[in-house]
């Protein structure tokens, strides 16, 4: 998942906007639009000030023996086959579960060291892997949260030089690049890899630069791969050194092959005709920083440990607390205030940040495919207290339901809010591709003919997503789009338009192809819907 609007990896923004912003009291001032602070203010690092904790061991330990039966609920509600979750409370693990199956028609059943796949959870991890390097967690401070990305990274550009020359890594993990949303994902369905992804940001057009928000896992990736330059490393090996070996996340990987060899692993799954199926994930290496870990409830909590201890583990520091502070503290608006009375959201570095309803510093993030999984971690600072939920099955609502049902009960003793019944329908829809206002499944009334086949067949090409060809095969008209040769019959519409059916995470139905017809009979160029969303989907004839 993952595709336009707020699917998938993407669906945080718009859950937490909802859940920080139209269910709490966010107060938070954007730092963009702040008068710089004076030499004896308190740093801007710092996150907001905090009260003081207002919940007791026994409010904790009276949700916790409730979330069982909760969950369990929830999953014979929603059908979602498997599910783990872990609770850290004044740094100690003081429950961890796992329910369900790894994998429908199969009996092992889930544990908490069952190993799933994060989708944007990875998020926060990331941002606390460059708060590492940030702050020297790597034999010295190789990058800073405000050094210019072609600091790093030379070559990066994006399609406006001063943008290019003076975009940072926290602009990048903060979402305020001007790069429009979900940039560069489409390439990752038809199987570009991540330089070539990354080096063709460039042709996205952009929206006012630190003054607009717009969610991009491939902007977050490049931030996290330029520091890991700087290091003079890969990613995926300067995450492990940073975090997860010292805090023996033995489990814990930013390399989808471990995740597809792991024996205890939870089988992505999807909806369909009514119940569930066995389905597979999209492989998220080309951007793992924003979407790609694999881990389990087992290894996130000593994460969570980590970040409620201000990057302190088991008495040894680990992160730098300033550099990590960093991260949660709001660097821009994701969720603006609905209404006149209303409150917004906010992002941080690889966070929602916000306030709950007592004021508290409330950090969230969710993530998900709609291939097969669903995630969420909440974390309450003030309180030392945190749960991550892990799930198998598509976006349905049941993480971000079981972690607001645990810190209500918590709270208030009770369930105030149906959260399954609320978040089951805002997060699908939330997770949910936009469709083509036209409705391909069949022709209009009257439709013109197509021409013959041979005014369509050829091949065409776009500096964005490289080359189409579109041939004859058995009586009609098949495309084939993208390195891994994808191929899509196309269907007639009317007159020059015809239609396919998407596959893969950013799937949209069926989408419209419109060919151009010149007077030589020959189509000059061809408009593919579902890549045109930002001005990127004609492709001229070659």
């Amino acid at each position: 998942m993952d595709g336009r609007g707020a699917v998938a990896r993407g669906v945080a923004p718009v859950v937490a906007g909802l859940l920080l912003a139209g269910c709490s009291s966010a107060a938070a001032t954007d730092p963009e639009a702040a008068p710089t602070p004076d030499a004896s203010a308190a740093p801007a690092t710092a996150p907001p000030a905090q009260p003081a904790p207002q919940l007791t061991a026994q409010q904790v330990n009276s949700a916790v023996a409730r979330i069982d039966g909760y969950v369990q609920d929830a999953m014979a509600r929603t059908g979602v086959p498997g599910v783990a979750l872990a609770i850290v409370y004044q740094d100690r693990v003081i429950h961890a579960k796992g329910f369900g199956v790894r994998e429908l028609g199969k009996p092992e059943q889930v544990d908490p060291d069952t190993v799933f796949q994060l989708a944007s959870v990875s998020k926060p991890i990331s941002s606390t892997v460059v708060a590492g390097a940030v702050g020297g967690a790597v034999g010295g401070k190789v990058a800073k949260w405000d050094d210019p990305v072609t600091a790093h990274d030379p070559g990066f550009a994006l399609a406006d030089p001063y943008v290019s020359a003076h975009v940072t890594i926290a602009d990048l993990f903060s979402h305020r690049s001007g790069l429009p949303d979900h940039a560069g994902d489409l390439l990752e369905d038809l199987g570009y890899p991540r330089d070539y992804i990354l080096q063709h940001l460039r042709d996205q057009p952009l929206g006012p630069f630190r003054a607009s928000y717009a969610y991009t896992n491939y902007g977050l990736t490049e931030a996290a791969v330029a520091v890991a330059k700087a290091k003079g490393v890969a990613w995926e090996d300067l995450a492990a050194d940073v975090l997860y070996k010292p805090l023996g996340m033995g489990s814990t990987s930013s390399r989808r092959a471990d995740y597809d060899k792991a024996a205890n692993r939870a089988a992505p799954h999807v909806k369909a005709d009514g119940g569930w199926r066995v389905s597979t994930t999209e492989n998220a290496d080309s951007q793992t920083p924003a979407g790609g870990v694999s881990s389990t409830v087992q290894d996130l909590a000593r994460w969570m440990r980590l970040q409620l201890a201000d990057g302190t583990f088991e008495g040894r520091p680990v992160i730098d607390p300033a550099a990590l502070n960093e991260t949660r503290t709001p660097h821009y608006t994701s969720t603006p205030a609905r209404a006149p009375a209303g409150t917004a959201g906010f992002y941080g570095l690889g966070w929602n940040v916000g306030t709950d309803s007592m004021g508290r510093l409330r950090l969230n993030h969710s993530g998900g495919f709609e291939l097969g999984a669903a995630t969420t971690v909440t974390l309450l600072p003030s309180e030392q207290l945190g749960i991550v939920v892990l799930t198998n099955g598509q976006p349905t609502g049941l993480p971000e339901a079981v972690a607001e049902e645990f810190f209500d009960v918590a709270q208030n003793g009770r369930e105030t809010v149906d959260w399954l019944g609320f978040l089951g329908t805002v997060v699908p829809a939330a997770a949910a591709s936009p469709v083509s206002k036209t409705d391909y499944t069949k022709a209009p009334a009257g439709a013109a003919p197509a021409k013959p086949d041979s005014a369509y067949t050829g091949t065409y090409g776009s500096g964005y997503y490289g080359p189409l060809t579109v041939a004859e095969e058995n009586g009609g008209l098949v495309m084939t789009v993208g390195p891994a040769g994808l191929r899509y019959p196309l269907q007639h519409f009317d007159g020059d338009v015809f239609s396919f059916l998407s596959e893969g995470e950013n799937a949209v139905g069926r989408s419209g192809v419109t060919f151009t017809v010149g007077a030589d009979g020959k189509s000059a160029k061809v408009v593919v819907e579902q890549f045109d969303l930002d001005g990127l989907g004609t492709f001229t004839r070659s």
